[in-house]
C-alpha cells in the first residue's frame, strides 16, 4: 500500500480479536521508534499488556478509580470500567519519560505522539486492528506503578491491537481546506 493510502484508510478499530505474532508486535515497536525525536533522547517505553493481565490492569484501574463511590454505583462502574482492557487481545501502553527540562519534556512527549501514529500506521498497513485510547486512566498512578513506570512517566496511549475487527470502522470526513492558511511575502516587523 502506497504511504498516503495507509493514512487515507487507517480506522480505529475499538474491538478486536486474534493473535498476532510476538516478532509482528516487535516490528510494530520497532516502526514506532523511528519517530522524529529530537536529540535521540529515545524517551518512549512501550508495555504490552496481554492475556490475564489486562484483566488485573482493568481490575486495578477500576477499583482505584472507583475509590469514594458509593454502592451499587461502584459495583457497576468497577465492572464496566475493568472490561475495557479485554476490547482487544493486546494493549500497548506508550509511555515517556519526563525529563526535569521542560523544553526537553515537551519535545519527548510530541516524539512519543509520533511514536504511537507510526505504530497505528504500520499496524494498518499489516492488516491489523488497533485504536490509540487515552481517558483518566493514563494519570492514575496505580496504573502506572502496575506497569512499572515512574509516577512522572506520561502514558500518551493505550494501543489496543487485534488481528481482525470486531466492529465495523467509522469514516469520518475531513475538511482539510478550513484548517489550513498559507502565509507567504509577509514583512518583519520593526
Amino acid at each position: 500500500m502506497d504511504i498516503m493510502d495507509v493514512i487515507r484508510t487507517r480506522r480505529t478499530i475499538g474491538k478486536s480479536e486474534g493473535d498476532i505474532a510476538r516478532d509482528v508486535i516487535l516490528e510494530l515497536i520497532e516502526a514506532a521508534t523511528w519517530a522524529p525525536n529530537h536529540k535521540l533522547t529515545q524517551p518512549w517505553r512501550f508495555s504490552i499488556v496481554a492475556g490475564s493481565a489486562r484483566e488485573a490492569l482493568g481490575e486495578v484501574w477500576a477499583r482505584n478509580a472507583a475509590a469514594g463511590m458509593a454502592e451499587p454505583v461502584r459495583s457497576a462502574f468497577i465492572e464496566g470500567e475493568s472490561r475495557k482492557l479485554l476490547r482487544s487481545p493486546y494493549v500497548i501502553v506508550v509511555s515517556t519519560c519526563t525529563d526535569a527540562d521542560p523544553m526537553r519534556a515537551e519535545e519527548d512527549l510530541t516524539a512519543t505522539a509520533a511514536a504511537v501514529q507510526n505504530m497505528l500506521l504500520a499496524a494498518h498497513a499489516r492488516g491489523l486492528c488497533a485504536a490509540w485510547k487515552t481517558g483518566k486512566i493514563v494519570h492514575d498512578l496505580a496504573v502506572k506503578a502496575f506497569l512499572g513506570l515512574d509516577p512522572a512517566d506520561r502514558i500518551v496511549a493505550f494501543v489496543y491491537l487485534g488481528a481482525m475487527s470486531a466492529e465495523e470502522a467509522i469514516v469520518r470526513e475531513r475538511d482539510t481546506a478550513s484548517c489550513v492558511r498559507w502565509i507567504a511575502g509577509a514583512s518583519v516587523p520593526a
